[in-house]
């Protein structure tokens, strides 16, 4: 569904990607592994077209989206779930999964996403009115989700859906990841600092490093790679 060519992208004078390839296939759960400043959320961003990038290229589903605004690429299909959440914090739940559906016209489908993103998090239909920022970390979290579920994505990008969330709701999240890929079929490209969880969930895995790929592979074989179980994995 996606392919990411040869990526280079740059903050003024400092590189953040330098020739990044990656792939992520229909159906699938693919893992972006890296420490801070590895070059993940810049790699995702420019998938979304928050950034441009100074040479490579972003093809979505066949089509060349590397230069069209961040508001077209959502309408093709692509779902963002930023770090940090990024909710509106002074509107309601209700009013954040409606910011969700802006671009959507069809009332049924936008009616049959919200209840679906209510079976997966119900404790949103119970703080429906709650403002968003009064919400835990983790029911921000689901709310993050769901709102980008309510554009109808045909792929998802999560970036580190874990940070900042209590344990208990930390399995609840990536139940709730999973439940996403095998119901609704939905793509997804993931960032995650919890390597282990990460590499639990997915099917492929790259390692990004100072802004480029230095391991892939399936995510079962680099659970076992030495080298990664070192650097990110604990062992």
């Amino acid at each position: 569904m996606l392919e990411i060519s040869e990526l280079s992208v740059s903050y003024g004078a400092i590189s953040a990607l330098r020739g990044v390839s990656l792939r992520v296939g229909k159906g699938t759960i693919v893992t972006l592994i890296g420490g801070n400043g590895a070059g993940k959320t810049t790699t995702l961003r420019t998938v979304s077209g928050l950034l441009r990038p100074t040479s490579g290229s972003v093809r979505f589903m066949g089509e060349d989206i590397t230069r069209l605004p961040a508001h077209r690429i959502v309408a093709r299909g692509i779902g963002h779930v930023p770090e940090g959440r990024m909710i509106f914090s002074n509107l309601t739940v209700d009013e954040n999964l409606s910011m969700g559906a802006y671009l959507q016209k069809d009332k049924a489908a936008i009616a049959r996403n919200r209840d679906y993103v209510f079976g997966i998090f119900s404790r949103l239909k119970e703080r429906l009115r709650q403002t968003a920022g009064t919400l835990s970390g983790g029911e921000q979290q689901m709310l993050a989700i769901g709102r980008a579920l309510m554009g109808e994505p045909k792929f998802l990008m999560l970036d580190e859906p874990s940070l900042g969330i209590a344990p208990r709701l930390i399995s609840t999240i990536f139940e709730r990841i999973i439940e996403i890929n095998r119901d609704r079929g939905i793509a997804i490209l993931l960032v995650e600092q919890n390597a282990n969880l990460a590499l639990e969930i997915s099917t492929y895995a790259y390692v990004l490093e100072t802004g480029h790929v230095t391991m892939e592979g399936a995510s079962a074989d680099l659970r076992k790679n030495p080298q990664l179980k070192a650097a990110y994995l604990g062992g």
